[in-house]
């Protein structure tokens, strides 16, 4: 059974620092593609990075990549989400998810074989 487990969220300054973590269990960690969503109150989830399955290719959402940066270490199954400058914008659930494919955009639906349960991140002003 596929698990995926985060932490590292909580509440921060504008200004501040966060780094997030998740790690897998159930699963060949470095044969997936790893990526990171956050969902603000009655907003659809959105997507926040991704990173290939040996971590050479990232890509981060264009509004927040010179803040944000994704990483893994497949040694400890482990994907994680380095979040500088924080606004209160940031303020959302975070979510680790586990894909088959890195390229493209992902289908929710289709592209996402396991979620994890979220971590929360409220940045105040």
């Amino acid at each position: 059974q596929v698990q995926l487990i985060e932490s590292g969220g909580g509440l921060v300054q504008a200004g501040g620092s966060l780094r997030l973590s998740c790690v897998a269990s159930g699963l060949t960690f470095s044969t997936y593609a790893m990526a990171w969503f956050r969902q603000a109150l009655g907003k659809e989830r959105e997507f926040v990075a991704k990173i290939s399955g040996h971590g050479i290719s990232t890509s981060v959402k264009e509004s927040i990549k010179d803040r944000f940066t994704i990483s893994r270490d497949n040694g400890k199954n482990a994907v994680y989400l380095q979040m500088n400058g924080l606004k209160p914008d940031d303020t959302a659930i975070y979510y680790c998810a586990a894909a088959s494919r890195y390229s493209g955009t992902y289908n929710l639906a289709t592209d996402i074989n396991a979620w994890g349960k979220g971590t929360p991140v409220t940045v105040s002003s």
